[in-house]
């Protein structure tokens, strides 16, 4: 899980953010499906998917509290993690609302039978522009970082993933990533060695941060097979409101 800065200390910035970092709440949680067994949400990059030394409210938590609250659940209402993402990253992350959902989408993940798509910001583009990337991953818990290498080794994971570059802004280039295994900063650290650090990734290379801590790294669909319908889903997460990935959407829905 990728680390944070204490954005409460002025030190971290090189100027103030230009709008205040907003967290999920039980009020303005973004919910993009649900149903008995599964609910899926676009997280914020300033959500936290897993407990760490910060202390804020981890975003099953609150998916938990809105479950509990909707449906006038007498208890705590049952939140299963499935799969994860960066802080800084924002997107479609899926939960499970009941423990038969939870084992199924578990095994399929184990299985790579769920497909996410992400978009990724970088600059420059990666070289060469689409391809697919068989690496291997060690990740350094001290640093919260993930190295990338040409062949096995201790402590080393094979990671896979393809890449395109669909298009472009002014400044920025536009990655479209199917990760194929799940690693430790499995893209950022691979498009970085690909010479393409995605936008506000200092930890990977990028030459400054955003101002709200996130980097333009967005979950933008997860498909799969509903653990307990068995019907195909498709769920589209959209992006953070900011002028780069506006232009993305822009060109995404082909918008002059």
């Amino acid at each position: 899980m990728a680390d944070r800065p204490d954005v409460s200390n002025p030190s971290h910035w090189a100027r103030q953010p230009k709008a205040p970092i907003v967290m999920s709440t039980i009020d303005n949680l973004d919910v993009l499906y649900e149903d008995n067994h599964i609910i899926a949400v676009n997280k914020r990059s300033s959500d936290i998917v897993q407990s760490d030394s910060s202390g804020d409210t981890t975003l099953c938590r609150v998916v938990g509290e809105y479950v509990k609250r909707k449906y006038n659940k007498p208890g705590d209402a049952f939140i299963g993690t499935v799969h994860r993402l960066d802080r800084p990253v924002s997107g479609v992350i899926l939960y499970a609302r009941t423990s038969k959902a939870l084992s199924r989408l578990t095994n399929m993940f184990r299985l790579r039978e769920i497909q996410k798509t992400y978009w990724a910001v970088t600059k420059p583009a990666p070289s060469p522009s689409e391809g697919r990337v068989v690496n291997y991953l060690k990740k350094n818990r001290d640093l919260n970082k993930s190295f990338t290498y040409d062949a096995p080794g201790d402590g080393r994971k094979e990671s896979e993933l393809t890449y395109r570059t669909v298009g472009r802004s002014d400044h920025y280039h536009f990655v479209e990533v199917k990760p194929k295994t799940g690693r430790h900063h499995q893209i950022r650290t691979t498009l970085a060695s690909l010479g393409a650090p995605i936008k506000g990734d200092i930890k990977y290379g990028s030459r400054r941060t955003n101002d709200n801590a996130s980097i333009h790294l967005h979950a933008r669909c997860i498909e799969f097979v509903h653990p307990v319908q068995r019907v195909p889903m498709r769920i589209l997460a959209t992006p953070p409101d900011d002028p780069v990935w506006n232009a993305w959407l822009r060109l995404d829905h082909g918008v002059s």
